[in-house]
Parts: structure tokens; sequence; C-alpha cells
């Protein structure tokens, strides 16, 4: 009776042991596989995006996007880390042409997919070929992660948010001649000071660089903001000497129903 009872109950809870490391180990290797494979997608649809700009060399790009992230903390990468990319892709500087936005991106990415005549970051190389996308590394790793990234709002130095950080104060530093922004109509301050537009762009516009600065504030039916908005005066003041300064109020419906025109000069829209 006391073999009976000390050999079964053993016997079942070593078979049990073995399902359970079974299980273990089988869910290792589909996290394994799924990271693979992960990584494997970001970088292929990296690359594609990256051949789409002639006579680059993508596979270098790629390299030095991932030196600024692989093997570091996610929320803890700085923006000089992203430095050797941004050189290695430099920001063409489009004098009159140069697009900036905040709190518009749907509209003014719908404009200038169909109208050339004007530049955002996300149409310039390192911008289209990130737009949209999420990455970070992990310490002690030297693999690129798609998931489990700290988000924009969650942290000041991640992975992300440093890249655009960086990128966004390039773009500015090219910036020439006239410069137009799209903002949001219908917020209650479309120049908000926290944003990226008016704590890293418009610091670096600098007269004679930039001649004038050229507000188009997209409105909708129901906005109540107008170019007389005290945000906007303090969008004005903010300006280096210089710089002319002129806001119009456009409806987002004329806008929209111009990108479809690309034979109309693209200041007709507004």
């Amino acid at each position: 009776m006391g073999d009976t009872e000390s050999c079964l109950p053993e016997g079942i809870c070593t078979r049990r042991r073995n399902i359970g490391i079974g299980i273990a180990v089988t869910v290792i290797i589909v996290v394994a596989v799924a990271v693979t494979v992960s990584m494997r997608t970001f970088k292929r649809g990296f690359i594609q995006r990256c051949e789409k700009f002639k006579g680059t060399d993508c596979e270098k790009i790629w390299g030095l996007f991932e030196e600024a992230y692989v093997g570091r903390d996610p929320s803890k990468v700085p923006v000089a880390a992203y430095g050797p990319l941004i050189a290695a892709a430099p920001f063409t500087p489009k004098c009159n042409q140069m697009l900036f936005w905040s709190d518009t991106k749907a509209v003014v990415r719908a404009f200038t997919k169909k109208r050339k005549c004007f530049v955002t970051l996300e149409d310039t190389l390192l911008g289209s070929v990130l737009d949209k996308q999420t990455w970070c590394g992990k310490e002690d790793s030297n693999e690129t992660f798609a998931t489990g990234c700290p988000g924009w709002d969650e942290c000041e130095t991640s992975a992300v948010r440093s890249f655009w950080n960086g990128a966004s104060a390039a773009f500015a530093d090219a910036a020439c001649g006239d410069v137009t922004v799209m903002l949001n109509g219908a917020a209650a301050t479309p120049f908000y000071d926290k944003s990226v537009f008016a704590t890293i762009e418009v610091p670096r516009f600098y007269s004679p660089r930039v001649r004038s600065l050229n507000v188009v504030l997209v409105t909708k039916k129901n906005s109540v903001t107008s170019c007389e908005n005290e945000s906007l005066k303090d969008l004005q003041r903010k300006l280096d000497g210089g710089i002319t300064y002129s806001c119009k109020a456009v409806p987002e419906a004329q806008i929209n129903d111009c990108i479809p025109d690309p034979e109309n000069a693209c200041a007709v829209c507004w």
C-alpha cells in the first residue's frame, strides 16, 4: 500500500513536470520566433521604403539607425544618438516649399502626397521611412523590437520620440525663404506652446535665411478660432526679428477640394 502511494503520485508529478517544462520551452521558442519575425518584417519594410529614394545606400542607413537605439534602455535614448543617421541622410533645403504642421497631420499628408509644391518632414527619406513606425531596443540585446516599446507620451527620451525631435530640429534648420505651417483652427490654442512646432522648430527659424512664416489656419464648420487667437499672437512674438508673419483661415473642405487638382498652383488652395 505504501509503495503504491509513494510511487503513483511521483509518476504523475513527473509527467506533469515534464509537460510543464515542454509548454514553457514551447512558449519561449514561439516568443523568440515572433521577435525574430517582427524584427525581419520591420527591417524589410524599412529597406523597401528607403529604396524608393534612388541612389541611397539603404543598408548603411539601416545600420546607422540601429546603432542609435540597439542595446539601450528603450526609455533612455538621447536625441544625439540619431546624429550620425541624420548626418548620413541630411535634409536638403527646399526654399519656399517647406511645410510644417501641428495637429493637422491628416490633411497635410493628404495634401503633400498629391501636390508636390510643398515638402514636409514625412516626405523626406528618413521621415517617410519611419512615419507611423514604432521601434526600440533593449539592454543586453542586439535586436530591434517593434512592440512593447514606450509610446510618444510615455517618455521624453524614448527611441521614437528622440528620433522625431532630432529630425524635426534638422528639418527646421534647413528651412529657408517663405515657410508655411498648417495649424488646427478647431483647437482652442492652435499654436500650442508644448508642441514640437513650438518648442523645436520655431526657435530654429532665423532671418534672413527664413524670410516669412505663413500660417494656414485649417478650420471646420464649427471652428471658433480665428487668426486673432491669442496663441497665434504669441507665435508672432516668438519669431526671430526680420521674419514677416501672415495668417489666413482656410476651410479644410477647401483644401480637400484642391488636392485632386494638380493643375492649379498650390497658392490657390488658400
